[in-house]
């Protein structure tokens, strides 16, 4: 029989390698295997260049004292992060850099920090009133901004097409100082809507006596054990309603009436058309539910306190709005590792709040029992939405229970008739007042014009 070339040589390794193995433990076994491992010198050369501080890709984590008021950019992957002592780019002291990276466009990530920053209330120092960057400008400008001792910078690498290509997308940097070194681990005062920091003799978000809603000016003491009591909130008056869609003026004014949008900013501003972010509708839900419903203990949430182990990695206890965070967190209203979601380690706050996630957090409430099983057909027979396909799995149950709610619907009362829901959409802070006007279902709920007339 004739062996081809290929085979004589597999067949050569084998009767090679069979005497090599039959004398593992000998002498020559040892050099032969010392001469097939790898060079140490290449094993320990010492890097040439200097080291990265942080561990890349997928085991890169935020400090610990990362600030919860820097907004993070939706879906945005962490690449690096260079602590303060490692860092030469801050213009003013020393700064912390972290890394990121989004398949978004470089003006997209610009819009969403120039938007989201002056909804937070954020103090823009560049670009500023005498030399603007209009909306159009170079997208490689940094963006300049400080909040509550924290200065913040922003610097976009430009893309280099007008859609990055799959697996490039769109590196940023977020760079932030604290002017106050002990400013991480304290907690932020809460502004009252009339601008007056709530005094620490009235009971504050984690405190074991704060019911909520979240205490104005004028609140009530806190209370002493022999004398129960919670605080009322005063009523807020803003100043830029008119600003607001006529069909969901009137929500804003009962809410405020009630004094349960609070907007953490001294400014009598409510900012109807901004988008709301994920902590702005947690804090109104839980304190319109629980001024609604004041004379009924039962169906209040429960905030949680400074004693409770955070949920949430990015929301600490001295996270102004922790109390509201963790007590839906801890009611099973919000998706967390509590409700069986081992993958939602974080809240993001700061993050725009979506139309799939108003409904999601809020259905729950209304319904007070398991949401019905859905499906994208069951979704298509009854709200007629064309994108049913493109909404959440866990938001599916959701819409439907909603639907059921007919008229009352928090679909139908914030975004009227429509044949698109949207559902990766960001929402309007008019819109996630509309939702929260009403509580409960048909023939068994509460509105805000209700509670007021009580």
């Amino acid at each position: 029989m004739l062996f081809s070339k290929k085979s004589v040589i597999l067949a050569g390794l084998v009767f090679t390698l069979l005497p090599l193995a039959s004398c593992a433990n000998t002498p020559f076994a040892e050099r032969f295997e010392r001469s097939l491992a790898a060079d140490p010198r290449l094993t320990n050369t010492p890097n040439a260049g200097p080291s990265s501080p942080t561990p890349t890709g997928d085991n890169v984590q935020l400090p610990a004292d990362f600030p919860s008021d820097i907004p993070r950019y939706p879906g945005a992957e962490l690449l690096a992060v260079i602590p303060a002592d490692l860092s030469t780019t801050a213009a003013s002291g020393q700064a912390t850099e972290s890394r990121w990276r989004t398949p978004d466009r470089a003006d997209q990530v610009q819009q969403f920090y120039r938007d989201i920053l002056r909804s937070n209330d954020w103090r823009i120092l560049q670009p500023t009133a005498d030399n603007p960057t209009p909306e159009s400008a170079d997208e490689s400008a940094d963006i300049v901004a400080e909040r509550s001792g924290i200065r913040l910078t922003l610097s976009v690498t430009p893309s280099s097409t007008p859609v990055p290509a799959p697996g490039s997308g769109t590196d940023f940097t977020l760079s932030y100082s604290q002017s106050d070194p002990n400013l991480a681990s304290s907690p932020t005062p809460t502004p009252t809507s009339g601008g007056v920091i709530a005094s620490s003799s009235v009971p504050q978000p984690g405190d074991p006596n704060f019911v909520g809603p979240l205490p104005q000016s004028g609140a009530t003491p806190r209370p002493t054990q022999s004398e129960p009591a919670t605080p009322t909130a005063a009523p807020q008056t803003f100043s830029d309603l008119s600003q607001a869609p006529e069909e969901l003026r009137s929500y804003i004014e009962d809410l405020a009436k009630l004094g349960v949008l609070s907007t953490n900013s001294s400014s009598r501003e409510f900012k109807p058309n901004a988008i709301a972010t994920r902590r702005d509708y947690a804090r109104w839900l839980v304190a319109a539910n629980n001024a609604i419903y004041r004379d009924r203990p039962a169906q209040k949430i429960r905030l949680g306190v400074n004693t409770d182990e955070p949920v949430f990695r990015d929301v600490p206890r001295n996270d102004p709005d922790f109390a509201a965070i963790q007590g839906l967190a801890q009611a099973g209203l919000i998706p967390s590792p509590l409700s069986g979601d081992a993958t939602t380690l974080t809240f993001r706050p700061d993050a725009p709040l979506t139309r799939e996630n108003l409904i999601l957090w809020k259905a729950p409430v209304d319904v007070r029992q398991t949401l019905p099983n859905a499906t994208v057909q069951a979704i298509q027979e009854t709200w007629g939405f064309q994108d049913a396909n493109r909404i959440d799995s866990r938001s599916l149950r959701a819409v439907l229970a909603d639907f059921q709610n007919g008229d009352l619907s928090n679909i139908r009362r914030a975004f009227g008739y429509t044949t698109l829901f949207q559902p990766k959409k960001n929402v309007t802070r008019a819109e996630a007042a509309a939702v929260l006007w009403y509580f409960g279902t048909q023939g068994d709920g509460l509105s805000a014009k209700d509670a007021l007339a009580e």
